[in-house]
């Protein structure tokens, strides 16, 4: 019997986090693309370990960057991975690196996934506007104010853009950038 399950050993994916990452919006996506094969770098704002939360009031468990923004070359990547929680993109919309890193792969049209709080990064951008995307609730009017056109759903795709609302929707979420690499991957071959 073939192997079904998606190859994506050549493609390589770039989350961005700070501290006060919702832990299973980073850890979950990393673990279903290194899964599928793809190599997964997180780069943060320091290259001190940041510390995950659980919903955005207990302390959970840390990440060790590989890679400082500055570090960042968004030609070595093929997708962006934005977990959310609260505290974490608040942080990261502060740092103008990170913001570029956001408008880089906008830019050059790569798949961009943003999840929960994450797409706070998104407006930061100035990205946003006129695309259809989802968040947590309490950021929409300020993605709506930046020009999207946001909606409750699961997980949203428009174009090279994903996002999805919270860790419940993580599953679709992580089906929907796993869809679009291995689509992106299979016209770069074709």
């Amino acid at each position: 019997m073939p192997d079904l399950r998606p190859d994506l050993s050549k493609a390589r994916i770039l989350m961005l986090a700070a501290d006060g990452f919702e832990t299973v919006e980073l850890f979950e996506p990393k673990k279903a693309l290194e899964a599928a094969g793809a190599t997964v770098t997180l780069a943060s704002i320091k290259a001190d370990p940041i510390q995950g939360m659980e919903q955005d009031l207990n302390k959970a468990e840390m990440a060790t960057p590989d890679l400082t923004l500055d570090q960042v070359d968004t030609d070595d990547y093929d997708a962006l991975v934005l977990p959310g929680g609260t505290c974490n993109p608040d942080k990261l919309r502060q740092e103008d690196r990170a913001v570029e890193i956001v408008a880089e792969f906008m830019e050059d049209d790569k798949i961009v996934a943003a999840i929960c709080h994450g797409p706070w990064l998104l407006a930061e951008a100035d990205v946003i506007d006129g695309r259809r995307l989802t968040s947590f609730p309490s950021i929409r009017t300020d993605l709506e104010n930046a020009g999207a056109e946001v909606v409750d759903e699961q997980v949203v795709v428009d174009g090279n853009l994903i996002t999805s609302r919270k860790p419940d929707d993580i599953p679709a979420f992580n089906q929907a950038i796993i869809d679009a690499l291995v689509e992106e991957l299979a016209e770069e071959n074709a």
